[in-house]
């Protein structure tokens, strides 16, 4: 009988473990970008790249920047933002569905960013 209550008590102390790390990481969104916080996350992970335009999606949930002939991509992951850079074809090329673009990305951590964008592509003079 000791060993069955000994079992309960530590049952109930996994299960409220479990529950205490499954809170405790809830993590909260990103805030919404603007133009200065994209800019300053994409001067972050590509410090030697000149920002030649610069489209925020509108539920500010990502960006696109181009620097050259690539695209840098920003899309929100957890508390943060990541940062690709892809060819600025593939990403012009991206379509939209529903309202949201789709750019390939071809990484397996983030395969894809899904930004809500008014229009796409972008026009060349907007920046």
């Amino acid at each position: 009988m000791a060993a069955l209550i000994q079992f309960a008590v530590s049952a109930v102390a996994v299960a409220l473990m479990v529950g205490l790390a499954a809170w405790a990481t809830r993590g909260r969104a990103a805030p919404p970008l603007d133009e200065a916080t994209a800019r300053r996350w994409l001067a972050d992970e590509f410090p030697a790249r000149a920002i030649d335009g610069l489209w925020l999606a509108g539920d500010g949930k990502g960006a696109v920047a181009r620097s050259g002939d690539d695209a840098l991509v920003l899309t929100r992951m957890g508390i943060g933002y990541a940062a690709r850079r892809i060819p600025w074809t593939a990403a012009v090329s991206a379509g939209v569905q529903d309202g949201y673009v789709r750019i390939p990305l071809s990484d397996v951590a983030a395969p894809r960013a899904v930004l809500a964008m008014a229009v796409w592509p972008p026009r060349e003079s907007a920046a």
